[in-house]
């Protein structure tokens, strides 16, 4: 339940109840506004659990508001919410309550004395209305129109056929391949002492990148050890090669990868392909990256590798490039919960809802990876009895086995998630939240745009979406997630 304590605000005897946030952190944040004449500054109070988020609740008349916080005695306006500004470059944030049809006949960028920076629509500002019901508050729930959606989607995909891969190429850095004649077990460890999740494999007798060594082969090496009469032994993963692994992967599991040692080539990108058909490359075939390869010969033999493409770099060149001009995108400041996107937790009494897969701290390692394998996904909330967001496991976590060869004395099924998860963090850090970049959390109020630019950091597969306070899960939303939606 949130608090009341701003209700004592000039237009607060009545209106439209309005959530005010500000989630930036600090120690002392007070909100102020054309709505108390610039005149009272209503202290804001921290969301419980949240500390560095504070609210407020005002009751507001119908208009359009302007609004601005004082953030430890220094004035702040949130970037991420639409803004004003005036003729002596003073910037002010706005919202708007009740039910304008002809919002541009109120305020347009052309009005003396007023320049705003994005495209407003009604949908876009009913975002901060609340409801007052039994005394709970419950933020507005109406959908983004189907128009902003396609709107945005063409604008996107604009941009997208507009760059290349050479846009994706990073100013310095190294990537590394791995010869398929290398032993497994030297390629496991030299994946965690890079630090590395996924490497291409080259074949030298071939002249030609013809796969990549992915988390999910040493899930699989490793569950496959522990398996009633394996024919894998650990010793044999000294001599055991990539190749020979590849070839035993796709006769006991089925998976061809990518055609492995056949005439077909390794799914690949060049620098002269579009962003977009990169992005259409990785969800079409199920994988997570795709070597970028540049070859000077016209048979394509002896390529050069120049760079691993993800879903997560082109997400942070969408980022990029309209963060600023936000306008130009309806539905970047759009609240997730309004946006048909991602997966949630089913609404009680919903019979074709199915439930989040979900792990326990206590939950073994071995019952963690099959549901990791069995589920399709990259990384796996773990949360306490309350479903509360606690980490995530996710499939490249496997390679912190390889320190100090751990692999070689534990079993997968009496090792637990925790124990697993503090082999790779110092001895001394705690168990708890977002380990690192992995585990990424948002508000189901917080704005697209934010999903996406934390889903754009390194490492970042899927973000989840917890309850204010209680840190309850109540969605997730991965990167192939976010590429079906605004490509689809």
């Amino acid at each position: 339940m949130f608090s009341h304590g701003t209700d004592s605000a000039p237009e607060a005897a009545s209106g439209f109840p309005t959530r005010f946030v500000w989630p930036y952190g600090g120690k002392r944040v007070y909100l102020t506004g054309s709505f108390t004449r610039w005149t009272e500054h209503l202290p804001m109070s921290p969301v419980e659990g949240c500390p560095t988020v504070f609210q407020a609740i005002c009751n507001l008349s119908p208009g359009i508001h302007q609004y601005k916080f004082c953030v430890d005695g220094e004035w702040r306006h949130d970037e991420r919410q639409p803004t004003i500004t005036g003729d002596y470059g003073v910037v002010n944030s706005i919202c708007l309550t009740g039910n304008f049809d002809q919002l541009s006949t109120i305020l347009s960028p052309s009005t003396p004395g007023n320049r705003m920076n994005m495209d407003v629509d009604n949908d876009n500002f009913q975002r901060n209305q609340v409801s007052l019901s039994d005394g709970i508050i419950q933020e507005g729930s109406q959908r983004i129109s189907e128009a902003a959606i396609q709107i945005s989607r063409s604008r996107v995909l604009d941009y997208l056929k507009g760059q290349t891969g050479y846009d994706l190429l990073p100013d310095s850095g190294k990537v590394i391949a791995l010869d398929v004649n290398l032993p497994v077990k030297q390629s496991f460890h030299i994946l965690h002492e890079q630090g590395i999740p996924v490497a291409p494999l080259w074949d030298s007798f071939r002249g030609q990148f013809v796969g990549l060594l992915s988390p999910l082969d040493f899930i699989l090496i490793l569950t496959e050890l522990e398996t009633h009469g394996s024919n894998l032994t650990e010793e044999q993963l000294e001599t055991h090669t990539i190749s020979a692994w590849k070839e035993a992967k796709r006769q006991t599991y089925g998976r061809n990868e990518g055609h492995w040692r056949t005439n077909h080539h390794l799914v690949h990108a060049t620098p002269y392909e579009s962003l977009s058909d990169i992005a259409m490359k990785i969800l079409q075939n199920g994988v997570s990256t795709v070597p970028i390869l540049f070859s000077s010969s016209s048979d394509g033999s002896y390529p050069q590798l120049l760079h691993l493409a993800s879903l997560s770099g082109i997400l942070k060149c969408i980022c990029r490039y309209f963060k600023n001009s936000t306008g130009n995108l309806p539905i970047l400041n759009q609240p997730i919960c309004t946006i048909p996107l991602g997966t949630w937790v089913p609404k009680i009494g919903d019979p074709n809802g199915r439930p989040l897969a979900m792990l326990r701290p206590n939950t073994s390692l071995s019952s963690a990876l099959n549901l990791l394998v069995q589920a399709g996904v990259s990384s796996i909330p773990i949360v306490d009895d309350n479903d509360s967001l606690l980490d995530t496991y996710s499939r490249s976590d496997i390679t912190a086995l390889a320190k100090d060869k751990v692999y070689t004395h534990i079993r997968l099924d009496e090792m637990t998630i925790h124990q697993a998860l503090q082999l790779g963090q110092d001895a001394n850090s705690p168990f708890g939240f977002f380990n690192g970049q992995r585990c990424q959390m948002c508000l189901r109020s917080d704005t697209l745009l934010k999903v996406m630019e934390r889903l754009a950091n390194p490492g970042v597969r899927r973000v989840f979406i917890v309850e204010a306070g209680s840190k309850r899960v109540e969605g997730i939303i991965s990167l192939s997630d976010i590429f079906k939606f605004l490509l689809s």
